[in-house]
């Protein structure tokens, strides 16, 4: 039996083991309801699932005729998706605590993967479906690039944004607090000036969630689909933009990892990217 939860503590499940697989998807509903590059899934018996705790705010969004993505609605994490015709459940791997006795096994839908995420391991790559599953491609949209201008927008659709000119940094994050609200491996961040970005459409549809104990730490996002969506920090003069949520290339890539300390057991860090165990320098 092995325990997860959301950032906030709200959502809790269990799922007895063992896992059956451990899979990276870098399909764009994944990329983001999470808000990351790719979303990890660990899939289990659906007879060994068990939700212990969710006091209402346990939320579904449709994404797809035959898909429905779960997410608190308290502060936003993706949560476990039930394949009762496959008799399999589907969660983050970023949700469980500590080693979960399996690892990453491939990379799925990879023709969709963004254009910034660069995969570094050797696990084998599949451009959609892995093998022996046969199921039909969502089709999604697909936005024009703009010179000078990025773009982004929730899964649903709904809220819209961008940003003018360069970013000022990119970083994958692996603190126990990024892992937990993106429901991911770690989270991928692209900061812009305030002035820099706007709202297109939607922002009356985000919903923020801050940690209580944290100094800063707040995730932003879509209340109607869970997508992890920017959020805005006056007092620093930034905005976070989750890079998930980015519909066209922002030109740039991330410059290194950072809080490798508070990494996940599973998730092993490969490529030449610098490594910081704690914050980068300043």
């Amino acid at each position: 039996m092995t325990k997860a939860r959301c950032l906030c503590g709200t959502l809790t499940y269990e799922l007895d083991g063992p896992f059956s697989a451990m899979i990276h998807c870098h399909c764009s509903m994944c990329r983001k309801h999470h808000g990351t590059g790719f979303a990890t899934f660990v899939l289990g018996p659906i007879a060994g699932f068990r939700l212990t705790s969710a006091e209402g705010k346990l939320a579904r969004y449709r994404s797809s005729p035959k898909g429905v993505r779960t997410f608190c609605s308290a502060c936003g994490s993706a949560g476990p998706s039930t394949l009762p015709e496959l008799g399999i459940v589907a969660a983050p791997a970023a949700a469980f605590d500590g080693d979960l006795g399996i690892k990453p096994q491939s990379h799925i839908f990879v023709r969709s993967k963004a254009p910034w995420d660069l995969i570094t391991d050797a696990l084998p790559q599949y451009e959609a479906y892995p093998p022996g599953v046969e199921a039909k491609e969502v089709p999604r949209p697909v936005v024009a690039p703009r010179a000078g201008i990025t773009e982004g927008s929730c899964l649903c659709g709904a809220s819209g944004f961008e940003a003018a000119g360069a970013p000022m940094r990119m970083m994958n994050c692996h603190c126990s607090r990024c892992r937990l609200g993106r429901a991911a491996a770690h989270a991928t961040n692209i900061f812009y000036k305030l002035d820099q970005f706007r709202w297109m459409r939607g922002e009356e549809l985000v919903r923020e969630y801050k940690v209580p104990d944290a100094r800063f730490h707040t995730v932003a996002f879509c209340s109607r689909c869970g997508a992890k969506v920017p959020r805005a920090s006056a007092d620093r003069g930034f905005v976070n933009v989750p890079a998930g949520s980015l519909d066209t290339d922002p030109g740039t890539r991330a410059q290194g990892h950072i809080f490798t300390a508070d990494k996940a057991p599973w998730f092993d860090i490969t490529g030449a990217l610098p490594q910081f165990p704690g914050a980068p320098p300043a």
